[in-house]
Parts: structure tokens; sequence; C-alpha cells
């Protein structure tokens, strides 16, 4: 996002969160920092609540459909408890009033581990991978070929008035250039990656898009010292680059190729520098205008309040006072002409600048909200009371267990009382009630993997990184005895998060 409120786009880092889910992802966008983006990226939340359920049908070939005739093979006695309140189709409260007691009956033993791994959630991408520095994956997303394209025409229109030997090789010359300026984003996008990592905080990617690049940073550092630090040292190095193509002018011919291109790439790393510096989020300015107030007040949230607060006045001054530096001549004689910028594209061209200041505060201040909210989701108040019951059990016979225990999910556990799947609430509501007494449990279930038993324990960002780790609609959530507590719904995860953004910080 850096640029010089010219032609260039920038650099830097995004703050906030980009959220996805153990199922789903809230829609809370990675907004930019440092003129480019550093995301820190939350752990996403479960899927969204207006979707509706998935509905599977029994299917008589998977036994989920036994015939009256089968029935001595699935139960000889298989009462149909008829009409009645479900308890599997009233969301569990995101405050925990109407979820399970503390002691759910009758306790359980988990099984031991099966040596299966937990299924890895996919690497997130953003368009053509382009190497892994430090373990990080580096992508160019579409959307640089196309500012690439415009360097090209802008630059090689430069190098017409300043080389006007050089024809049509201009181009080349100016690709050269567009793609060594990215280069200098990418050093700038791995300062902030290398002090993250040494702050020990996982970066999942790096992106260089149209406006810059963006470092997605997972989590949010724990000291006001470390997020100053964190966000200084991408304009640090932009100016350390800046410094270093200057020298190099020193070595070379004024008005030749190499000294051309070395002077504007200095120019641009002090651009990329000076705009970052810029003290409103999401720039890094900002983050370290953040980390100042937040020493201060000892407060986060204060400090992402003041410095979003400031972003969105600098991107009102951007939208407003970029057209009118540039008419006016203030940032040089003949601006206009030499970029070949009219008036329109210099105000379409802070437009935009304007709206990814104004939207990457916003979010900033969504993100801190969202991390203010985050223990509110605890694992053991979500979770729902459940049953214990055999494969062969019908239908009908479980949710008659489950409603006199005052349940309101199934684990079907081996003669030992082993753990072995959890019957799928979307299931359970496709069968039609006439159906349930000739349809056995272990036709509406899923079996447990490793990574779908999750402890009472876990709550926050904790709870939200185990679930997306293994997306799936229920969990077994279990004591650290190894107990059976209950069932945790990913639709239940969901509602509470949605209701814990909707509170006033």
């Amino acid at each position: 996002m850096d640029d010089s409120g010219r032609p260039q786009p920038g650099s830097g880092t995004t703050d906030d969160h980009q959220a996805a889910r153990p199922g789903p992802t809230p829609p809370v966008p990675p907004t930019s920092v440092n003129g480019a983006a550093r995301a820190n990226s939350v752990p996403h939340a479960p899927q969204d609540p207006e979707e509706p359920p998935h509905t599977e049908h029994p299917d008589p070939a998977d036994g989920e459909d036994a015939t009256p005739a089968d029935q001595s093979e699935t139960s000889d006695s298989a009462p149909d408890t008829g009409p009645g309140p479900d308890p599997f189709t009233e969301p569990a409260s995101a405050d925990g009033d109407d979820t399970r007691p503390a002691d759910p009956e009758p306790p359980a033993r988990t099984p031991a581990t099966s040596g299966r791994r937990p299924t890895k959630a996919p690497e997130p991408r953003g368009g053509l991978l382009m190497g892994r520095p430090f373990g990080v994956p580096v992508y160019v997303a579409p959307s640089w070929f196309l500012v690439a394209a415009l360097i090209t025409w802008v630059f090689g229109g430069q190098l017409d008035h300043v080389l006007p030997e050089l024809g049509a090789a201009r181009y080349l010359v100016s690709l050269f250039f567009a793609v060594a300026f990215y280069a200098s984003v990418l050093v700038h996008e791995l300062a902030h990656t290398v002090a993250a990592l040494r702050f020990k905080l996982p970066v999942r990617r790096i992106q260089l898009q149209f406006f810059g690049g963006v470092s997605e940073i997972e989590k949010e550092s724990e000291t006001p010292g470390r997020e100053f630090v964190l966000a200084f040292v991408g304009p640090l190095l932009s100016l350390v680059l800046a410094g270093v193509f200057y020298l190099g002018m020193l070595a070379v011919e004024p008005g030749t190729v190499p000294g051309v291109l070395l002077a504007g790439l200095m120019i641009s790393n002090l651009i990329v520098a000076a705009f970052n510096l810029l003290p409103g989020l999401p720039l890094d300015g900002g983050r370290m205008l953040r980390a100042i107030v937040w020493k201060i007040t000892g407060k986060p949230m204060s400090g992402t309040v003041a410095a979003a607060w400031v972003g969105r006045a600098l991107a009102v001054t951007v939208l407003l006072g970029l057209p009118l530096l540039t008419q006016s001549g203030a940032l040089g004689e003949g601006a206009a002409d030499v970029s070949g910028m009219d008036t329109v594209t210099d105000a379409l061209l802070a437009a935009i600048l304007a709206a990814i200041i104004w939207t990457g505060a916003g979010n900033s201040l969504r993100m801190a909200r969202l991390r203010e909210h985050l223990p509110e989701l605890r694992a053991r108040t979500l979770t729902r009371r459940a049953v214990p019951v055999e494969s062969a059990t019908p239908l009908s016979e479980a949710l008659r267990r489950a409603n006199e225990a005052g349940a309101r999910a199934l684990v079907i556990v081996d003669a030992d009382g082993e753990p072995r799947s959890l019957v799928r609430e979307a299931a359970i509501v496709g069968v039609p009630e006439h159906r349930r007494p000739w349809v056995a449990v272990s036709g509406l279930a899923q079996d447990l993997t490793d990574g779908m038993r999750v402890s009472a324990e876990l709550a926050g960002e904790e709870l939200l990184d185990t679930l997306r780790a293994t997306p799936a609609t229920e969990y077994l959530v279990v004591e650290e005895s190894g107990a059976i507590y209950g069932v945790l719904s990913a639709a239940d995860v969901e509602r509470a998060f949605v209701k814990a953004m909707a509170r006033p910080s």
C-alpha cells in the first residue's frame, strides 16, 4: 500500500486478523499496516450463522434406512418416542446458561490415540508461490502484474525524457525497475517477518499485491515495546535500502541506465519509508503510535482507538490533499507531466489510497474488539451435554435417552465405553420422525479423529486455532482425566462468536 502519492505502490504490514473458520470465516479482512500490509491473522471463526445446515438423508445401502423386515437386526424393541421436544434443534446459549451441567453422565474414557495425525488445515494461497524464505511462503498476487505493467509504462515515459536514445528498449529497463522495486518491498516485508519470528509470532505468508506487500502475522505482540520494534523495522529497512542505492549512484556515471535505475530505486524506497511512517493505522507509523499510547495508558485498546482515528484523519487528508499538492506543483515542477497523470487520475489514486487507509483503520478497531472478546469463547461453557450410546441403538431410543438426561448430543461408544464416533446433528434432523425407530445411530455418525478431541479447558484464540486445524461440525470435549465432558458444535461456537462481537467494548 505504500505509495508516493504518485504511481508507485508501497509496502508494509496489515494489522489484523483475517479470520477463517473451524468451519467458515468471519468477515474480517486483513488491514493494511506499514503501507502494504501486515495482517495479524486471527483464528478463524466458525461458519456463517445464516448458512442452513446440510441435511443428509439416510441411504438404505448404508444401513440408515432399515425396513421393518430388518428391524430384528437393528433392535428387538425399538420404541418410537413419538412427537416431542427435540434436544438437537435448539442452539446452545453463548453464555453457557442452557448448556450441560459440570458433571456429565455417564463418564467414559477416551480411546488410546490411533496414531492418526489430525488433518492439517490447507495452507492459504495468494497467487504464484515464489519461495519460502525463513520457511514463510511468498506469493505474488495476480494484481501485481497489473501494477507492474503500470510502473513499466509510467517509468518508460520518464526514461524517454532522460535517455531518449534507448528507444523501445526503455520498456525493458522499466520492467527491470518494477521487479527491483517490488524486491525492495519484499525486503521491507521480510524485516517484519524476521522480527515476528524473533518474537515467536507465527507468520502465515507474505503476499506481494497491487499496493505493496502483506505480511500475515497470526498473533499480536505481547508488549508495546515489541509492537513498536515490529512496526519500525520495515521503514528502517527501506531507509537502509535507499542509502545502499545512493552509495551505488556514487559509483556509476550519472545519466546512464544504471544511474537512472539506482536513482529511481533510492527515491522509491525513501517514499515507501516516509509513507509508512505516517502516524495512523494501518500504516507502520500507526502501529508505532499505538505502541506509544499502549505504553502510556497500559491499555492496548486505547492505543488502537487513538491510532485508528488518526488513520481515518490521514485518509481524509490524502483524499483531499494529494490532488491539490500534485496540481499545485508542491511535489515538484511538472510532476503531473512527468508521471503521465492528469487531474482525474490523481484524484482516483488519492481515492484508492484513502479508501485503503480508512478501511484498514476500521478493521484494526474491529480486530481489537475481537481480541478483547475472544476470551469469552470457552469450550467448557459452549459444550453440549452428551449421552453415550452403542452403535446398534435405534435413533428413537437414543433420542429418548438424551431427552431423559437433558442432553443435546450423542456419542457412540464401544463395549468398553470408549468413544468411537459422534452422531451428526444435521443427519439427525434429516431423518423423519416415523423412521427413527428403524435407523441405527451408527449410520448417522462421523468417526472420531485425534483432531476432533478437544480439551474442556480450551478458550479464546487457542480454542479457535484447535477447531481450525481440524474442520468438523462436532467435536468431542474431554476432561484432563480423559472423561467425556460433552460435544462441542461448531455452530454453537459461531453463534457465541457473533454474539461476542456484537457486544460493545
